[in-house]
């Protein structure tokens, strides 16, 4: 699937890695000015000259969303050096492992800094922006299929994405004839450097064998529902909440 967002600004937060890498490219590729965003300097910095040496305008702009308080300026820069944002991808992240009994309360409320409450505030920020502009807006929160389903040790997390879902429906409901379009997408498992060192042992290959199709997710599964939301195909779709997860969410095991 090809979509042509030339003339477009999209941000993505958490972007020095994983699935944001993976957003970023696609965006860039697309036609898009891209401002990369995330903790890791340097590796942003190195995604920009990268996609800057395809032609691509980048700017590379370090954020910690659990600093709701950075994030407004963060957007008024790239407002200054790319133009009007009109794409937002909601997708820095951290993974919360710890059973209930044992996760300590530092380690939760990181958890729910980031994927929540940085969640929140960067996609009303970059909303604010996109209604000031009169841009017919895209914020494309990045949940998990851990928003309906329990994942075990992984309670808090489930929970931050949970509340994540949530909050893509009520956002898109207060912002629905403001132009905008707000949704949520829940991916399945997909090997990335939070994740990458559970597959080879025992518990990894077990869960492994218990997903209908027995494997993991590519990231470029993720593709055509991402280009679809960011896109003017997105301009019928808001509060909608999608899971692309190669049936792993399905209950029965493998």
């Amino acid at each position: 699937m090809s979509v042509d967002l030339t003339g477009q600004v999209a941000v993505v937060t958490g972007a020095s890695g994983g699935l944001g890498e993976h957003f970023a490219r696609i965006l860039a590729r697309s036609g898009a000015a891209v401002a990369v965003t995330a903790r890791r300097v340097e590796r942003i910095e190195a995604l920009a000259a990268e996609l800057r040496a395809e032609g691509a305008r980048v700017l590379a702009l370090p954020l910690d969303v659990a600093e709701a308080e950075t994030i407004a300026p963060a957007l008024d820069r790239i407002t200054e050096e790319l133009g009007p944002i009109g794409i937002l991808v909601n997708n820095a992240g951290v993974g919360g492992e710890g059973l209930a009994l044992d996760i300590s309360i530092e380690a939760f409320d990181q958890t729910f800094a980031v994927n929540v409450r940085g969640m929140f505030f960067a996609a009303r920020e970059a909303a604010r922006r996109m209604i000031a502009a009169g841009v017919e807006g895209r914020i494309l929160n990045i949940a998990s299929i851990a928003s309906h389903t329990v994942l075990p040790g992984l309670s808090a997390y489930c929970g931050s994405k949970a509340a994540v879902a949530m909050l893509t429906r009520s956002m898109a409901r207060e912002w629905a004839r403001k132009g905008l379009a707000v949704n949520a997408l829940c991916p399945g498992y997909i090997e990335t450097g939070i994740n990458d060192f559970w597959w080879p042992t025992e518990g990894g290959q077990k869960q492994l064998k218990g997903f209908p199709r027995r494997r993991l997710m590519d990231a470029t599964d993720l593709d055509a529902a991402f280009l679809m939301l960011v896109g003017p195909a997105a301009s019928a779709i808001t509060g909608s909440v999608i899971t692309i997860d190669d049936g792993q969410s399905l209950p029965g095991g493998g």
